[in-house]
C-alpha cells in the first residue's frame, strides 16, 4: 500500500505563483500612487494659482474666429463649440486622409511587385522619398513650395469646373435637398437588399454550376430601388453645384484651403508608403504555390490578385495597417504649423486665453483617444471578419 506524500508544501514567499501575483500588486500599488502624487501635486500647483480644477470656462464666449470649419461657428460662440469645432476639422482631416491612404498605398504596393519596370521603380523612388523625409518637412513643402505657388485666382479660371490657385482647390460638389433624410434610409434600404440578393444569387450560381450574375443582380436592384425612389420624391439626394469665378474669389463647389490641402497631402503621401510595404509584404506571404496552381489554371493576373492573392493577404495586412490610420490621426496634430484650425490649434488658442491648461490638455487627450480607440475597434471588427475560422 502507497504510503501518503509527507512532503510540505514550500511558503508563500517561496511560491512562485503567489510571487508573482505579489509583484503584481506591488506594481499596480505604484502606479496608483505615481497618479494620486502627480494629481495631488496638479491641484496644489492649481490651487496656489488661484484657479483650480474647473470646466465652466466652456461656456464662455471664445471671442476668437476660426477660418475654416465643418459647422457653422462665430466669435461669439463658445469655448466648447469652438473645440467642437476644432475636432470635426481633426475627424475631417483624419477620415479623408484615411481613405486616400488606403487607396495610394494598395496601388503603390501593387506595382512594387509589378513586372512592368518603370511602374515598379517609380514606385520604389516614391516609397524611398516619402519615406525617409519627417513629415513636418512635407507639410512645410506641400504648403509653400506648391500651395502658396500656385497661380493667384485672379490669374485663373473655372476650366471643367476645377479652380486651382493659391487660395486652394475648388471642385464640384453636391448641395444636400430637402428628401435627403429620407433618401439616406432609402439607400440604406436598398443596400441592405442588394446584399441579400447578392448572396443568394452567388448561392444559386454555385448550387447549380450555371453562370447567373451575382453582381449584375446587385447593381440592378440598387438601379430599379433608385429609380423608383426619383419618381416618387420628384429629385435626387443632392444637386450637383459647380463652382463659378467671380473675379476675387469663387462661389459654390467645395474648396479645399492651401492649409488643409498641405496637411492632408502631406499625410497621405507620408502614411501611404508604409502601408504600401504592408500591403507589398503581405502579397508575397501568400504561398507561391497557389499563384502557380491559379495560373495553370488559366486564371489572369488580375483575377489572381482579386480572388487568389489579395484574400489571402489581407489577414496579415490589416493589423499593421490599422497602427499607421491611428499614425494618421495623431500626426494631423502637425496642422498647427500651417496654420490649419484642427484640434490640437484650437485647444491652444483656447489654452492660451483662458489658462486652463490641464482642462483643456485632458480634453485634447480624451479627443484623440476616442478617435483612435473607435478606429482600432472597427479596424478589429473587420479583421475578425477577414479571419480564417477555425475548426
Amino acid at each position: 500500500m502507497a504510503q501518503p506524500s509527507t512532503q510540505k508544501r514550500p511558503p508563500f514567499w517561496r511560491n512562485q505563483k503567489y510571487l508573482n501575483l505579489i509583484w503584481q500588486l506591488l506594481f499596480l500599488v505604484f502606479i496608483i500612487g505615481t497618479i494620486i502624487f502627480l494629481a495631488t501635486n496638479a491641484m496644489a500647483g492649481l490651487n496656489r494659482a488661484g484657479l483650480g480644477l474647473s470646466f465652466q470656462f466652456l461656456t464662455n464666449r471664445a471671442s476668437f474666429p476660426i477660418g475654416e470649419t465643418v459647422v457653422s461657428f462665430s466669435p461669439s460662440d463658445t469655448f466648447v463649440r469652438a473645440l467642437y469645432v476644432g475636432f470635426l476639422n481633426t475627424l475631417k482631416v483624419s477620415i479623408v486622409g484615411i481613405v486616400l491612404t488606403t487607396i495610394v498605398g494598395v496601388l503603390v504596393g501593387i506595382s512594387r511587385l509589378s513586372s512592368n519596370w518603370l511602374l515598379r521603380t517609380l514606385s520604389t523612388w516614391y516609397i524611398e522619398i516619402f519615406r525617409n523625409t519627417p513629415v513636418l518637412v512635407q507639410i512645410f513643402f506641400w504648403y509653400f513650395a506648391v500651395m502658396l505657388a500656385m497661380p493667384k485666382i485672379q490669374d485663373v479660371n473655372a476650366n471643367y469646373g476645377f479652380i486651382i490657385s493659391n487660395r486652394g482647390f475648388v471642385f464640384p460638389w453636391f448641395d444636400a435637398n430637402s428628401s435627403l433624410w429620407i433618401w439616406i434610409a432609402l439607400l440604406l434600404v436598398l443596400l441592405i437588399a442588394a446584399f441579400l440578393t447578392f448572396k443568394w444569387k452567388n448561392k444559386q450560381q454555385i448550387e447549380q454550376g450555371k453562370k447567373l450574375y451575382p453582381s449584375i443582380w446587385l447593381v440592378g436592384v440598387l438601379l430599379v430601388g433608385v429609380t423608383i425612389g426619383y419618381l416618387v420624391l420628384g429629385e435626387f439626394p443632392a444637386s450637383l453645384s459647380l463652382p463659378e469665378h467671380t473675379g476675387t474669389g469663387s462661389v459654390g463647389g467645395y474648396r479645399f484651403s492651401p492649409e488643409f490641402a498641405a496637411i492632408l497631402f502631406a499625410l497621405v503621401m507620408y502614411t501611404a508608403t508604409y502601408i504600401a510595404e504592408i500591403v507589398r509584404g503581405g502579397i508575397l506571404a501568400v504561398p507561391k504555390g497557389q499563384i502557380e496552381a491559379a495560373e495553370a489554371l488559366g486564371l489572369s493576373s488580375s483575377k489572381i490578385l482579386r480572388f487568389v492573392t489579395f484574400p489571402q493577404a489581407i489577414r496579415t495586412i490589416i493589423p499593421p495597417v490599422t497602427s499607421q490610420y491611428l499614425g494618421l490621426a495623431k500626426n494631423s496634430s502637425l496642422a498647427v504649423a500651417v496654420g490649419y484650425p484642427d484640434l490640437f490649434s484650437v485647444g491652444s488658442t483656447t489654452l492660451n486665453q483662458t489658462g486652463r491648461a490641464i482642462e483643456v490638455i485632458t480634453i485634447m487627450l480624451l479627443a484623440y483617444l476616442t478617435i483612435s480607440v473607435v478606429t482600432s475597434i472597427i479596424m478589429n471588427i473587420y479583421n475578425k471578419y477577414t479571419a480564417l475560422v477555425e475548426r
